[in-house]
């Protein structure tokens, strides 16, 4: 939430910026509570939000909170990295950095992510959970500067997908230092995605130099003089 936001008072608020306010405070409530109700209520009363007025804003539930704390990360972690910061790294520095900002804005509230989680992964909830995955993905891409429209842009998404799913299990269990397996895991499985990257590309520029039929045809019937 923005400090303009924060600075009116909470009667003035618009439902989106509601939202934002009481996002990560229901989140820290959640590793308690759970992500229901009495954590919606709680951070509701601890930001002087009408109880009535914070129901209205997660009307959808359980999922709208999980939705609106994500939306929270994911600007936490695009202001832990600027963009002069990741100008100044390698792509696959860039990507690796916002995954660790991510995980750095979630570390405090674990149990909430991993309660967060197990919503997402009921039946009526997978398609709403892809979405936001997406959504997060999609997100640290544009901000590593990524610009592709064509299948490329299905690809990357799909695979820093998976690679952030696994490293997240990994992360909710991950008792070392600083987090150190977790970022090992990391630096593995994004090292398989500039390999794929690279060898993607390598195969798209011998498929471009390849003869083509069609062509090779054509000046048979209508040779090059």
């Amino acid at each position: 939430m923005s400090d303009d936001a924060a600075a009116i008072a909470p009667e003035d608020l618009t439902l989106d910026e509601v939202r934002a306010l009481l996002a990560p405070a229901i989140a820290a409530n959640a590793a308690f509570d759970g992500w229901g109700d009495a954590a919606r209520d709680l951070a509701a009363e601890s930001h002087d939000i009408d109880a009535d007025v914070a129901r209205l804003a997660f009307a959808d539930g359980p999922v709208a909170m999980i939705d609106a704390w994500f939306d929270h990360v994911d600007a936490e972690m695009a202001r832990a990295l600027p963009p002069e910061r990741l100008g100044a790294m390698k792509i696959r520095e860039r990507i690796t950095a916002l995954v660790e900002a991510r995980l750095a804005v979630l570390a405090p509230e674990r149990e909430a992510l991993r309660r967060a989680r197990a919503v997402l992964a009921l039946p009526q909830n997978v398609a709403r959970a892809a979405r936001l995955g997406w959504r997060s993905v999609d997100r640290m891409w544009r901000l590593a500067g990524d610009r592709a429209t064509d299948y490329n842009h299905y690809t990357k998404r799909a695979m820093l997908l998976a690679v952030y799913a696994a490293t997240t299990t990994v992360f909710l269990d991950d008792e070392s230092e600083a987090h150190a397996d977790t970022s090992a895991f990391l630096a593995r499985r994004i090292d398989g995605i500039m390999r794929f990257e690279k060898s993607k590309a390598a195969f798209q520029q011998r498929a471009t130099r390849r003869p083509s039929l069609s062509r090779f045809v054509g000046r048979l019937r209508y040779p090059v003089v």
